[in-house]
């Protein structure tokens, strides 16, 4: 399977709103046109571990996390658009590791 990434730009009616972008993973191999190689929704939010909530998640398991980055990295080096760079840049930084802010306040040591 050759996954691929596209952005579908929905616009809204409304002016007070640019609209939105939405990222779209596509098998390569199944068809060369979208729809047709539809595979699921590239969500914002990716988990390393836990439960998992999208359909993104879900198929592609404990590799989901580094499968999104290699994608958002592929797309950023194809893309022209410089809107879509600059989501594609956001959604990079997302799945970046948080750093723990562990505290001691907050944190009760059984006794």
């Amino acid at each position: 399977m050759k996954l691929g990434l596209l952005s579908k730009r929905n616009e809204l009616n409304d002016y007070s709103h640019k609209g939105y972008l939405r990222f779209v993973v596509v098998d390569l191999d199944r068809s060369k046109k979208y729809p047709a190689n539809f595979i699921c929704l590239l969500p914002k939010n990716i988990k390393a571990s836990g439960k998992r909530n999208s359909k993104f998640e879900r198929k592609f398991g404990d590799n989901s996390l580094e499968l999104a980055k290699k994608l958002l990295k592929r797309a950023l080096r194809a893309e022209s658009d410089r809107e879509v760079k600059e989501e594609i840049r956001k959604r990079l930084d997302l799945l970046k590791p948080k750093p723990c802010k562990y505290t001691r306040k907050t944190h009760t040591y059984a006794r």
